[in-house]
């Protein structure tokens, strides 16, 4: 009857130590599936609720699913680089030699006077002789109180202007006031000095009204920056230049600009082939930007000949 009494010691915290391995695998096994899965396909679901498998081999397969593109298109040509500075430059008489040329057209105008600043432009689209749109807004109201206008590259006026609208908003929010026209003339000329060299074409006037009263600025694709009380960009710029030059004055009534800003853009479309469609004008007072209308300038054209013929 005597009992058998072992000397091995059990090991301290035997029960906590096997819960700790059981735990350990199941983590282990848990990672490994998913490692497994991960590794083994890229998962998408559809809309019926069924999971589809898609093996992914390449960027042309993962810009297929996931609907962006990997690279841009480039010409298949041993330099692209070269091919493109040869065949795709910008800039009038630099590109006659061209297949491709970046024919473009537009009268735009702005000017000061006592009681403000008029804003005057057309809205026809061209491609060399190809009118794309009649109904182009060329002037981009970047707030309340400062306008832009477009002439050049379209998409690049379009697509900067808004950009200067967005940084001129965050000045606003950072500095509790809003942005000067000379501010916000300069926040442009410093992004245009930033592309300089990268084929943009631009040609636009920032204008507005702030502490300092009406404020008008010409800038471009060059980082050119020019402040001044008469301001006529686009291929149809010379014929309005005439217009203004002879009627201008600082004194002009408000009816007397709006007439002016009229007639010049009226005779710019009769004489470029690249200007028409409608005559939009604007008026920048100090409380704002106002929108004072839009003319056909074919209409204004049976106006004035009217007018003509019966002084006469």
């Amino acid at each position: 009857g005597e009992r058998n009494i072992s000397t091995r010691k059990r090991p301290r915290g035997g029960r906590q130590a096997r819960r700790a391995r059981a735990a350990h695998l199941d983590r282990a096994d848990f990672e490994a599936t998913l490692r497994t899965e991960d590794m083994a396909c890229l998962e998408t679901i559809l809309d019926t609720g069924k999971r589809d498998v898609v093996d992914v081999h390449g960027p042309e397969q993962l810009a297929a699913i996931t609907g962006h593109p990997t690279s841009f298109t480039i010409p298949a040509v041993a330099d692209p680089a070269a091919y493109c500075r040869a065949n795709f430059t910008t800039g009038y008489g630099t590109d006659t030699d061209q297949a491709v040329q970046f024919a473009k057209g537009t009268t735009t105008l702005a000017f000061k006077f006592n009681e403000g600043i008029i804003v005057s432009v057309d809205s026809r689209s061209t491609m060399g002789p190809y009118i794309a749109s009649q109904t182009v807004k060329k002037v981009i109201e970047i707030n309340p109180y400062l306008l832009g206008t477009m002439a050049g590259g379209a998409a690049d006026c379009a697509f900067w202007e808004r950009n200067l609208g967005m940084q001129c908003r965050l000045y606003e929010l950072r500095n509790k006031e809003r942005i000067s026209v000379a501010a916000a003339s300069k926040l442009l000329a410093n992004t245009m000095f930033q592309y300089r060299g990268y084929g943009l074409s631009m040609g636009t006037m920032v204008t507005g009204w702030d502490k300092t009263g009406p404020q008008l600025y010409y800038v471009d694709n060059d980082a050119t920056r020019l402040k001044g009380n008469l301001f006529s960009v686009g291929s149809g710029s010379t014929y309005a230049y005439g217009v203004l030059d002879s009627h201008y004055r600082p004194d002009l009534t408000v009816e007397e600009a709006i007439d002016l800003g009229k007639r010049a853009i009226y005779h710019a479309t009769h004489r470029d082939a690249y200007s028409g469609g409608i005559n939009n004008v604007y008026h920048v007072k100090e409380t704002g930007w106002v929108k004072i209308g839009s003319w056909d300038v074919n209409e204004l054209h049976y106006l004035y000949a009217d007018e003509k013929a019966g002084k006469k």
